[in-house]
């Protein structure tokens, strides 16, 4: 039972990780090309499967993107909605088998 929040709580992590290298390295993509243009594509994918936190975090740390307009608004909606899914599937205890 308790398995399994240890194991969403570790899936989280890993994707809140690679979210944050996932920027870092197109940060270090862009650079190396000269682009200022590169895809979003990656992040927003790696954003709606619950790093969007990490990724919003990355861009201003990093301080890469933040004039892109899309991912200055749909990474912090998906960030309020991962946190809203987290803490209700935490409250309706959806791991605990009936």
């Amino acid at each position: 039972m308790f398995l399994l929040y240890i194991l969403f709580g570790a899936y989280l992590l890993a994707v809140n990780v690679y979210a944050f290298m996932l920027v870092k390295n197109q940060k270090k993509i862009c650079e190396e090309r000269g682009h200022a243009r590169c895809s979003n594509s990656k992040l927003l994918v790696a954003g709606f499967l619950g790093g969007a936190v990490a990724a919003y975090a990355a861009l201003f740390i990093l301080k890469f993107k933040t004039d892109n307009v899309l991912l200055m608004v749909l990474l912090p909606v998906l960030s309020v909605l991962n946190v809203y899914l987290i803490v209700l599937l935490f409250r309706n205890s959806f791991f605990i088998p009936v």
